[in-house]
């Protein structure tokens, strides 16, 4: 009987390991089919969504959504990305957060690096066309996300480019303290961007 129990706790250990629709990572993320580290893809391009709810840097139940500021982006407050691209390099990247500080208006960007206890990093901004000329940090070569939280402290934005991520060279999305091109990183969240 003792055996037939051990067998039981060990098969529901690996099928509970994921790969399934909705699984749930270590992290408190779900992915999509094929997701994690790779998501879906092939022929026809690359499709990921994932999600995971922020806990500050040394949590005892670490995250891959790291809180700064839990003023602005309260612990246990919850961030969902996705991504689109399309077999040509076509990209859209979708971000929806709840358990904001209701009105704030937030600035958020793919960012190169994941996400660590230091808000530096997660390096700079993606650039489709890198550069160091102040000018390139613009959203038509960036991905920016900006948004303004609702009464409930929620919010989100969408961005779609003609085209897609270097591979391995996008790697987090971080929310700053106001819009545009920069300001204070408030919270990073580590995203399995997929590129070509």
């Amino acid at each position: 009987m003792g055996l037939v129990v051990l067998a039981l706790a060990s098969a529901a250990l690996v099928t509970g390991a994921g790969g399934a629709h909705g699984a749930t990572g270590g992290d408190g993320g779900t992915v999509e089919p094929g997701g994690g580290t790779g998501g879906t893809g092939g022929e026809h391009g690359y499709s990921m969504r994932t999600d995971a709810r922020f806990a500050p840097p040394g949590a005892f139940v670490p995250s891959a959504a790291v809180t700064y500021d839990m003023r602005l982006v309260p612990a246990g407050s919850r961030i969902e990305v996705g991504q689109r691209s399309s077999e040509r390099g076509a990209t859209t990247v979708k971000v929806r957060l709840t358990g904001l500080k209701a009105g704030h208006e937030y600035g958020a960007h793919v960012h190169r690096k994941p996400c660590g206890a230091d808000p530096a990093a997660a390096g700079g901004h993606y650039q489709h066309r890198p550069s160091t000329d102040p000018a390139s940090m613009n959203p038509d070569n960036e991905v920016w996300l900006d948004f303004t939280a609702d009464a409930r402290g929620a919010g989100g934005a969408s961005a779609r480019h003609d085209w897609n991520f270097r591979f391995g060279e996008a790697a987090s999305v971080v929310l700053h303290g106001e819009q545009g091109g920069s300001g204070v990183r408030l919270a990073c969240f580590t995203v399995p961007f997929g590129g070509a």
